[in-house]
């Protein structure tokens, strides 16, 4: 397989145990045609040989699924903004790239739903309003789509999710789309590093988590998804980055991507990268 080769027949389920193997990923996935010359972006911290503080270690969060999609491109039949997002990989020790690793990301879709949990409603809010008096005993359980226990999936859906290796400069791309939000927490997307696998004819073996995090989105970019279909229908009450109990709120280091697009056509498609470094030694389940 090479850099140019396409990542949609790779569908079929998997575990942790046996990931796909294969050549090296793409390093840029176009989405929505081409950008304009004058798109809105912010800050971009990756510069070659720059070194990088060690990205924030975050909650995992109750809807993960491990390595149930091995692909690229993980939109399935999701509309929304299409989002190319690139994530570079590298050693926060030695600045090095970190070939081969394994990332997982998962987000919900526009209407706040995840997938693997579409029976819980809005990021897992329980779906159908209760009925009846209110209750009078304390509430218990993790609150919706933050941290908590692990929840286990409710159907066989699995849209916006997927798993792919970085290449020989530490980057992986995966096309997906602007994620929406839910009672809670500000717009996000959830990613996981896995390292020290080794990759056979059968696939990738082995291995640890040694990173487990969050991406998040600047309020102009929200806000300006927020006047695009479907987005414009969600009616569920938002979180701003500022006031997410989750977002530590130290910038690129803390998982605020950096974004182009096209602030006069957002719906055209935003690009987002951001360096993760990641301490490949330690291990970070989330």
């Amino acid at each position: 397989m090479t850099d140019t080769q396409s990542p949609e027949d790779r569908t079929g389920l998997a575990r942790r145990a046996v990931l796909a193997a294969g050549g090296a990923a793409v390093t840029a996935v176009g989405v929505g045609g081409a950008f304009m010359t004058d798109a809105q972006a912010s800050d971009r911290p990756d510069q070659e040989g720059a070194c990088y503080t060690l990205t924030s270690e975050l909650v995992e969060g109750p809807y993960y699924i491990d390595a149930d999609k091995l692909r690229q491109d993980v939109t399935e039949d999701q509309e929304g903004i299409p989002l190319s997002l690139t994530l570079k990989v590298i050693d926060a020790e030695t600045c090095k790239p970190l070939r081969n690793a394994a990332v997982d990301i998962w987000h919900c879709n526009a209407s706040g739903v995840y997938s693997g949990y579409e029976e819980m409603g809005s990021g897992g809010g329980g779906g159908t309003p209760p009925s009846g008096p209110p209750p009078t005993d304390t509430p218990t359980g993790p609150p919706p789509g933050g941290g908590g226990g692990h929840q286990e999936p409710t159907d066989d859906t699995r849209y916006l999710r997927g798993t792919w290796h970085t290449d020989r400069h530490g980057q992986v791309t995966f096309r997906t789309v602007f994620p929406g939000w839910y009672q809670g927490r500000c717009v996000h997307i959830h990613v996981k590093v896995h390292v020290d696998g080794e990759w056979t004819d059968a696939g990738y073996e082995g291995g640890h988590t040694c990173h487990t995090g969050q991406l998040f989105f600047d309020e102009t970019s929200v806000l300006l998804s927020a006047e695009v279909e479907p987005y414009a229908s969600n009616t569920t009450t938002r979180t701003t980055l500022d006031e997410d109990t989750i977002y530590p709120g130290n910038g690129h280091e803390g998982g605020l991507l950096s974004l182009r697009y096209d602030r006069h056509h957002i719906a055209r498609g935003v690009r987002g990268r951001l360096t993760l470094a990641v301490e490949p030694d330690e291990t970070n389940n989330g």
